[in-house]
């Protein structure tokens, strides 16, 4: 990984705000900068942060983490605290001399953003909070071939499990048939796998359930892998034995409006703009109250980050951010169907990087 220019390109942002170092918790972020990838396993706890300052590069983490912590975060010098972060923190502030230090507050809790503040009462804190996201928005080639490498994965599995799609199977079977593939091919889920049938296919984010699939209804399948710390993420709506009148419009409808948002987004339109294509198609189709999510967000170390593809979100699309191009129409009561590709943010327009297969021509 091109840990060394993401760091001069951090510490020119630290730099332009007077900072002598920063604080980085964010598990993606740590990853992005270090090549170290250890979860948090929630905001009371944490596997340790950066510490960059204007000349060294520091991992501060914990006895667990010591052995993977030297392996993975090549030109780190990775320290240990036995007795609390703040101790380690105290005795390399002051070697470092550190007076300004940037925090990634978003990614603690108040309550230990608070505890770390009021340990140095002499330093100023600077929030750093969307710093590293920004960075992480634009993929360079090696990001992006990765992401490449975890949709093929991603796609072998669907491939494998959509031959063994049967009526009468359930969301969970089917929803554990996918986790086994990604587990056998990848690293695992990029996300905790979607699989809605019937009227459970109307809400955007189900969990899947004891349900038992039947014929003609929508059957959503949203699932990604993680490969060597790179997501994908895809949606596909099938039906088995096809689906009913209603629905077949309403799937010609997501697909065409899917197809313009491709045809249309380029580097330079505003985030809200992308959302619009997609959007206003369905609208005139009379069906505008039933697409209530954005049309598609970032992806990359996270399976949701910048940029978000939405109607409130009027910064521009940059060439070489990774995208999903997700438009869904959901009937409450009834079922829904969603599609979603991933495309590369070109000048000219996007490449998508999922497989054309798998989408239905009535």
């Amino acid at each position: 990984m091109m840990s060394e220019k993401r760091i001069k390109r951090l510490r020119r942002s630290l730099l332009a705000r007077g900072l002598d170092g920063a604080l980085i918790f964010g598990p993606e972020n740590r990853f992005y900068f270090s090549g170290f990838w250890a979860e948090d396993l929630g905001c009371t706890e944490s596997s340790g942060c950066l510490l960059i300052t204007r000349d060294e590069n520091f991992l501060l983490t914990d006895g667990r983490y010591e052995e993977q912590a030297r392996r993975e975060a090549k030109g780190f010098n990775v320290q240990i605290y036995k007795r609390g972060l703040k101790g380690l923190l105290k005795r390399l502030f002051g070697e470092l001399e550190i007076k300004r230090c940037g925090l990634e507050g978003n990614y603690i809790s108040y309550f230990r953003a608070k505890s770390i503040k009021g340990a140095f009462p002499k330093i100023k804190w600077v929030e750093l909070s969307g710093i590293s996201e920004r960075m992480r928005s634009v993929k360079d080639k090696e990001e992006i071939e990765r992401i490449r490498a975890s949709q093929r994965v991603n796609e072998e599995v669907f491939e494998e499990v959509l031959s063994k799609i049967r009526v009468g199977m359930s969301e969970k079977e089917l929803s554990f048939m996918i986790l086994k593939g990604l587990m056998e091919r990848a690293d695992g889920p990029s996300f905790p796998t979607i699989v809605a049938s019937g009227p459970n296919s109307s809400l955007p984010h189900a969990v899947p359930t004891d349900r038992r699939i039947r014929k003609h209804e929508p059957v959503i399948i949203d699932m990604g892998a993680r490969l060597h710390g790179y997501c994908s993420d895809m949606t596909r709506t099938v039906f088995l034995e096809g689906p009913d009148k209603e629905f077949k419009k309403i799937y010609e409808i997501v697909k065409d409006a899917q197809k313009r948002a491709k045809e249309m987004i380029r580097a330079g339109i505003t985030a809200r703009k992308a959302d619009s294509f997609s959007r206003d198609y369905i609208t005139e189709k009379g069906l505008g109250k039933y697409f209530m999510h954005s049309l598609g967000h970032g992806v990359g170390i996270a399976i949701h980050e910048a940029p978000a593809l939405s109607k409130r979100n009027r910064k521009k699309l940059k060439a070489g951010m990774v995208i999903t191009i997700e438009p869904g129409i959901y009937l409450p009561g009834k079922g829904g169907v969603r599609l979603e590709d991933m495309a590369v943010v070109k000048e000219d327009g996007v490449e998508v990087i999922t497989s054309k297969k798998w989408f239905y021509e009535f």
